[in-house]
């Protein structure tokens, strides 16, 4: 066990490494973050901010040196960064985890590997590839294999020269082609592990994106209990399968007949878990550093139904938000991220809709996002 007072590290800069430091903080932790940036969201509120690349050799001798633990909070961080630290201190999630969830080939041959379903694919790595098979696939979408998210990096396609000019367009990098599937939904389960038999999954979110990018968060999800029970045990199988120390978030595609398929998997704290921290009893970043401090896990109970809204650039289009207007609303948490451009797609901030039922919840969602003026995803 890492006792309070100890000093925490984490690779990355962004909101997720912000609700991660003051969680770590509340609980008397210090935290260094390593990041490049001159003006990051959790580079502000650290106790210490390093400005160096992730890779460079001399800041993260200075972390593993600092802190008696580090963590990361986006998975394209250098899984050769993880493992320099991993030498020198507690490294959690792991390189080898890591570095499957940053490549979608890997990740979806990972997956089915585990007797789970994914969409059906192809790897391609050539105009060939889609020139021979692609057709089988299409209508599709094709994906970068690494550096890809919030949809960056993927584009729908309905015939081959389509899938060709994206593929190009992509910069001829490896990529994965999906078929396009019609969905009853989008779930996602995160989950805290701590060890082998030490693993709890929050509530299942229902996730409703818009332009790739996830627009709004249901929570307890609208679904069977059935569903729920798949859904719950093909993550912690994943979980287990990777032996994985951290939170983990799997993304799945619900089809018709409650056909269960794995999208994604992230290996840290995610968006459609933000719920977590206004309507769980701990929240996933509290866990986050609960098993990096090697400390029991908390309970991730659900204290209420809650909507978890996304605050997008576009909110600030015309002018700042009348965040008193929007606060007047009983059971609206506001978390702002300390980002000081907003632009479109950009994640500022979120709302948290929190009720007894959810019913009055979507219905304060609702009323939130026509005063912010968010069109209905």
């Amino acid at each position: 066990m890492i006792k309070p007072g100890a000093w925490l590290g984490l690779l990355g800069g962004g909101q997720l490494g912000r609700m991660f430091t003051m969680a770590a903080q509340s609980m008397g932790y210090r935290v260094c973050v390593l990041d490049p940036g001159d003006h990051s969201p959790a580079g502000a509120v650290a106790d210490r901010h390093l400005r160096a690349d992730y890779t460079d050799a001399h800041a993260l001798e200075a972390l593993a040196g600092l802190c008696q633990a580090v963590t990361t909070e986006f998975e394209n961080v250098p899984a050769r960064s993880l493992a320099y630290l991993a030498s020198r201190c507690r490294v959690s999630p792991s390189a080898e985890a890591v570095s499957i969830a940053q490549d979608r080939i890997a990740e979806k041959a990972f997956v089915q590997g585990q007797g789970i379903a994914t969409a059906p694919y192809l790897v391609v790595n050539s105009i060939d590839d889609l020139q021979q098979v692609g057709a089988n696939l299409l209508p599709g979408i094709i994906k970068v294999s690494r550096l890809g998210y919030d949809g960056k990096g993927q584009a729908r396609v309905t015939t081959i020269d389509e899938a060709i000019a994206a593929f190009v367009d992509m910069g001829s990098v490896p990529c994965v082609l999906e078929r396009h599937l019609p969905l009853q939904m989008e779930i996602s389960v995160v989950v805290a592990r701590a060890g082998k038999g030490e693993a709890l999954t929050f509530p299942i979110a229902e996730n409703r994106h818009a332009h790739g990018i996830l627009d709004m968060s249901i929570m307890p999800a609208r679904i069977s209990e059935s569903l729920a029970t798949r859904a719950r045990a093909a993550a912690l199988r994943l979980a287990d399968a990777l032996d994985y120390l951290g939170v983990l978030c799997v993304e799945f595609f619900v089809t018709e007949g409650e056909t269960l398929l794995v999208n994604e998997i992230a290996p840290r704290p995610h968006n459609s878990g933000h719920y977590s921290i206004d309507a769980c009893v701990s929240s996933q970043f509290e866990q986050q550093a609960r098993i990096l401090a090697g400390l029991p896990l908390g309970a991730v109970d659900p204290l209420c139904s809650a909507v978890m809204i996304n605050l997008l650039g576009e909110v600030w289009a015309a002018h700042e938000p009348d965040w008193a207007s929007v606060l007047r609303h009983p059971g609206v948490k506001l978390h702002l991220y300390g980002k000081t451009h907003p632009r479109q797609g950009r994640k500022m901030g979120h709302i948290t809709c929190l009720a007894a039922s959810l019913d009055e919840a979507l219905a304060t969602a609702h009323a939130v996002r026509h005063e912010l003026g968010i069109e209905r995803a």
